[in-house]
């Protein structure tokens, strides 16, 4: 069924990940970016969305950098266990769930600029087959033969780039991931997962500066955005 008001919303946040791409000292959901951390600034969006019911954050074994977050102590904020992959750490922080009429919504803890009104657009939309933020492609797309060089231009019209949040019924998407583990499939993103089982989840577009950190550059950049929005 359709998300409703009264539904038990939950925000899931996979932050077990190393980010080695970044070439960081720590893990990179712990860098600053303006003198907090890029999670704290993800955490703090999502326990500051009154529909939010609580955020369940999924960390890495021997992560020693959580607790020192302001966050970290904050009533409707619960930490799990996280897993090797990504999909395993979702997994694990929904099995955290124990209403079965709540529903999920999965953001990457990299992507420390999200908008309270990219939630509400998620949460506006009507449809039963959850949806995803996503982005439409702007750019001519190519894809390369064996050899690197073009094989062939591929239409731009219907391709988007998936974002996140992506909202799903939390025991749905749970069994998804877990039938999708026990078959050894490769699950990129929450979307893929259902897409697995038959679901058709809806494109809502978002904003074009909830971007995911993952090299340097995107630091940077993410850096500009906040400090834009401080500035208003």
């Amino acid at each position: 069924m359709p998300l409703n008001e009264s539904a038990p919303l939950y925000a899931v946040v996979p932050a077990a990940g190393v980010g080695k791409r970044m070439g960081a000292d720590r893990p990179k959901q712990y860098l600053l970016l303006n003198d907090r951390t890029i999670l704290s600034h993800t955490l703090s969006v999502l326990l500051s969305h009154p529909r939010i019911h609580q955020v369940i954050v999924a960390l890495g074994p021997e992560d020693g950098y959580f607790d020192s977050l302001e966050e970290a102590s904050h009533p409707r904020l619960i930490r799990v266990d996280g897993g090797r992959e990504r999909s395993d750490s979702v997994r694990l922080a929904l099995a955290a769930i124990e209403d079965k009429a709540a529903w999920a919504l999965v953001h990457d803890a990299a992507r420390p600029c999200l908008h309270h009104d990219d939630i509400d657009r998620l949460l506006a939309f009507p449809g039963d087959q959850g949806a995803i933020l996503a982005s439409p492609v702007r750019d001519t797309m190519k894809r390369a033969g064996a050899d690197g060089t073009i094989d062939h231009t591929v239409p731009r019209e219907a391709l988007w780039h998936a974002l996140t949040p992506q909202l799903f019924p939390a025991e749905a998407l749970h069994q998804a991931l877990v039938r999708g583990e026990q078959a050894g499939a490769v699950i990129t993103d929450e979307a893929s997962a259902m897409e697995r089982e038959g679901w058709h989840p809806a494109l809502v577009a978002g904003r074009p500066d909830n971007i995911k950190i993952t090299h340097p550059d995107d630091l940077r950049l993410a850096q500009l955005y906040l400090a834009s929005r401080e500035a208003q």
